[in-house]
């Protein structure tokens, strides 16, 4: 641990109400707005990170703090009907994952302090006014850092050599951040020699649709954009990568236990722990504006080399030597 991050975590220690004087109390609540499903897998992962962390700086759910959740996989009238809901428990805080819930909780409140997750660009859609000094009731942690499109576009020419076009994955409606990350795969590609291909999708059948347009090119492959549709819609992705054999590369973990080939991205488990962090340091006085918006700092490399035999690819042994993990 560094020393900085010692001596906030002693003094957070030193000032924390022993827990059971602060549970006769009234305990602060926090309201969680997710935009996944709660029978997604990923949503009791994230619930358990996020309230062990926040065990280890003294606030545990259900004694000295309560935790309301509203998982939405609906689009905006939907999050904005949980965010309506959550205002009305009276929360201390607010936590929104991906753009799509922290846009709904910041139409529902400019009072209530708000920490965001997951969040491509917080500035375009104006949720705060810059990283390093956020203003308003707002902060939080972004997951992705222009270094990533270059990682994404070489790890799909490395393993398949010779890889023309790459197609981009995404949802119109839930990536306004788009164009930020468009930039940057465009002069990777270039400097590759493959052209990129937007394959936007609205449906759950444009997604195999759009995949096999795309294949009929030969050599190409696939970049899904991380964003809570290609989250969603994971299981449609996947199995339309397979059906045409075309390497793709995902940009969480949780792509890859679910059958994808190879991942590229934040350690989500971290941020949600980094998320816990903010929270304690807002519910024990300090205003978000204070608190500069925390863009990744640890990534992870996974491989799915059951995939890859099922669909004759061979990763190349500097990718599988730096893997931080390895699905047999």
């Amino acid at each position: 641990m560094r020393r900085r991050d010692f001596v906030l975590y002693s003094a957070a220690l030193a000032s924390a109400p022993p827990l059971q004087v602060a549970a006769q109390q009234n305990p602060p609540r926090i309201g969680v707005l997710s935009s996944i499903a709660a029978t997604d897998p990923e949503a009791k992962i994230r619930v358990a990170i996020f309230e062990q962390a926040l065990k280890e700086l003294r606030w545990v759910s259900g004694g000295n703090i309560t935790i309301d959740y509203r998982w939405i996989s609906g689009g905006p009238e939907a999050l904005r009907d949980a965010a309506n809901d959550l205002i009305k428990t009276r929360p201390q805080l607010l936590v929104g994952h991906a753009t799509p819930a922290t846009r709904a909780l910041l139409g529902t409140t400019s009072d209530i302090p708000i920490v965001f997750i997951n969040v491509v660009d917080p500035i375009g859609p104006r949720f705060v006014e810059s990283l390093g000094r956020p203003g308003g009731n707002v902060t939080g942690f972004t997951n992705y850092e222009p270094t990533m499109a270059g990682k994404w576009t070489q790890f799909l020419t490395e393993i398949s050599p010779g890889l023309k076009s790459v197609g981009v994955v995404f949802s119109p409606r839930t990536t306004p951040y788009l164009p930020l990350m468009w930039k940057p795969l465009e002069e990777v590609a270039k400097s590759l020699s493959v052209d990129l291909v937007p394959l936007p999708f609205l449906e759950p059948s444009d997604i195999s649709s759009g995949t096999e347009r795309f294949a009929a090119d030969g050599k190409c492959g696939l970049l899904v954009i991380p964003d809570v549709s290609t989250q969603l819609r994971r299981k449609q992705i996947i199995d339309a990568a397979a059906s045409f054999r075309l390497p793709a590369v995902y940009p969480y973990r949780f792509f890859i236990a679910d059958g994808g080939l190879i991942s590229y991205g934040v350690d989500n488990a971290d941020q949600y722990r980094r998320v816990a962090s903010y929270v304690d340091r807002i519910l024990r006085g300090t205003p978000p504006y204070l608190l500069p918006v925390q863009q990744p700092v640890k990534f992870e490399l996974t491989i799915n080399l059951q995939t890859a035999r099922a669909q004759g690819f061979t990763i190349p042994p500097l990718i599988l030597a730096t893997a931080d993990a390895v699905i047999e």
